[in-house]
């Protein structure tokens, strides 16, 4: 094993969200850079962690406070402490701003921005208690670039990006790192899902691998790999950072393939 390969050996870590889509490709890359993980989703099968040694799973809704704060807590008492926390979990959310109503505005902002909060506070005593604390916030494109119909759900990872800015400000004299990474279109469940809804799912799967520059979803295992990277020890001087896995879709501008 090399070094970058066992860079987070004896570390624990947190996971919110991490049963599936991008958050069951983050646990995979934490364990095999040496991690012990807890994974704190709503849906959890026993199943899943006889077949992945060094996890632990424990139920928890993110937009229940006293639920978040017990689960911290028995993760922490699993794991024998908390050094890294990753807030995957979210929901999310389409139409205009006329599209959704108070009730789903407050639900979608619990999970997505709230829930980053309660998780946080909860684990922050473990974390100021670590060596090699980090935090990592799972934002979006959507927190820097205009989508149409995603009115509510760009709103939730603005914040996100924004609350990333304000912990790593806040916790950086406390020794702990926050950054978050920005995933564009990414080949997940639940993009699946809006595909097969799709009047024309291949259509509509075109269209989103075309507005990417580099030709094609992002894969889970990419935005693990940057999530990786930020929780690294080895990146001791990476806070406050967003960081886009997008395929270019923020910073490049790129002229039509048929023009020279």
């Amino acid at each position: 094993m090399t070094a970058r390969e066992g860079q987070l050996a004896g570390l624990r870590a947190l996971v919110t969200g991490g049963a599936a889509g991008i958050g069951a490709a983050i646990v995979d890359a934490l364990l095999a850079s040496g991690a012990t993980v807890a994974v704190l989703d709503r849906e959890v099968d026993d199943a899943v962690a006889d077949e992945r040694p060094g996890v632990t799973l424990v139920r928890a809704d993110v937009s229940d406070r006293e639920g978040v704060e017990n689960a911290v807590r028995v993760a922490e008492e699993r794991l024998g402490g908390i050094d890294i926390v990753v807030n995957n979990a979210a929901v999310g959310a389409q139409g205009d701003i006329a599209a959704n109503d108070d009730e789903e505005w407050a639900r979608v902002l619990s999970i997505n921005v709230t829930g980053i909060a309660r998780v946080s506070a909860a684990a922050l005593p473990a974390l100021r208690r670590s060596r090699a604390a980090a935090v990592c916030n799972v934002a979006s494109i959507a927190a820097g670039v205009g989508l149409p119909q995603r009115a509510l759900y760009s709103a939730s990872k603005g914040a996100v990006a924004a609350l990333t800015r304000a912990m790593a400000a806040d916790h950086i004299r406390e020794g702990i790192r926050v950054n978050s990474v920005s995933p564009g279109t990414a080949d997940t469940p639940w993009v699946q899902r809006l595909l097969a809804a799709a009047a024309d799912p291949v259509a509509e799967r075109a269209a989103l691998e075309a507005r990417q520059p580099h030709g094609r979803l992002v894969s889970a295992a990419e935005v693990a790999g940057a999530v990786l990277y930020l929780v690294s020890p080895l990146s001791g001087s990476t806070t406050g950072t967003v960081l886009d896995v997008d395929g270019g879709v923020s910073g490049l501008r790129l002229r039509p393939v048929d023009v020279k």
